[in-house]
């Protein structure tokens, strides 16, 4: 059984170093009120000090519990925090692009936050803090240079689960650990709606594949979790090149 408050050193002190090796002073982190970028930000400040983590607020057209379960997380961290509204950047871009698909445009919205946060990097010498956990960086769901472009991410390796236990020792607010989870891509959008599947159940069938096991879950559930990985590899490698015999 994994101690959870060793874990959390663990990964501060892994940040500490990390953002010592790359000469950066400290961290940025997208706040989006849930519970992955509120775990995040705790740890960036245990490894670097308020001083030196900003939560950023990036609303895009977004729901108003966003920002108020945000404002809840920066409180709670006694964290430094700066709000940049995409929205009108939003409008202006779509309404120049060709019609598409509902999930492009949803899409644009992540893509946005991912400039505006390494524009705020840059300014501050910061580092950008990623968001994603395991599972959701195992099955794909993320976008691509969007939460997926970041300089490093300190939930890698966690489940959600193990997130959830993280936050209950890192002291973040207990409307935001129970706060259904949701990208806010539109209103009413919630993960596990998306993914068509609980994040306990998703947990479960991804670290028995990872042990080599079967999981306890039905044949078809188990291969649909087995096709969102393998269609999403393109997502976890960098861009590939074409190999040029010399």
């Amino acid at each position: 059984m994994v101690d959870i408050e060793s874990l959390a050193r663990r990964i501060a002190d892994w940040m500490r170093e990390y953002a010592e090796h790359a000469g950066a002073a400290g961290y940025v982190v997208g706040i989006s009120g849930g519970i992955d970028s509120a775990v995040t930000a705790a740890l960036a400040v245990r490894a670097m000090g308020p001083d030196h983590t900003l939560g950023a607020l990036l609303p895009c057209h977004s729901q108003p519990e966003d920002a108020r379960y945000a404002h809840m997380v920066t409180e709670a961290l006694g964290l430094p925090e700066v709000t940049v509204d995409l929205g009108a950047t939003y409008d202006a871009l779509t309404s120049v692009l060709p019609s598409g698909p509902s999930i492009a445009y949803a899409n644009v919205k992540p893509r946005l936050r991912m400039t505006a946060l390494y524009f705020l990097a840059q300014a501050n010498g910061y580092l950008v803090a990623g968001t994603g956990n395991k599972t959701e960086l195992m099955v794909g769901y993320f976008t691509k240079y969007g939460d997926g472009g970041t300089d490093i991410e300190p939930l890698g390796e966690l489940y959600k689960h193990e997130v959830r236990a993280l936050a209950r020792v890192l002291g973040i607010p207990q409307p935001v650990i129970d706060r259904p989870p949701t990208a806010g891509l539109w209103p009413g959008q919630t993960d596990e709606g998306e993914l068509g599947i609980t994040y306990d159940e998703l947990d479960a069938i991804l670290a028995a594949l990872e042990r080599g096991e079967t999981p306890v879950a039905s044949p078809q559930t188990v291969a649909r979790v087995k096709q969102m990985v393998a269609t999403s590899a393109h997502k976890r490698s960098v861009p590939p090149r074409c190999p040029i015999p010399r």
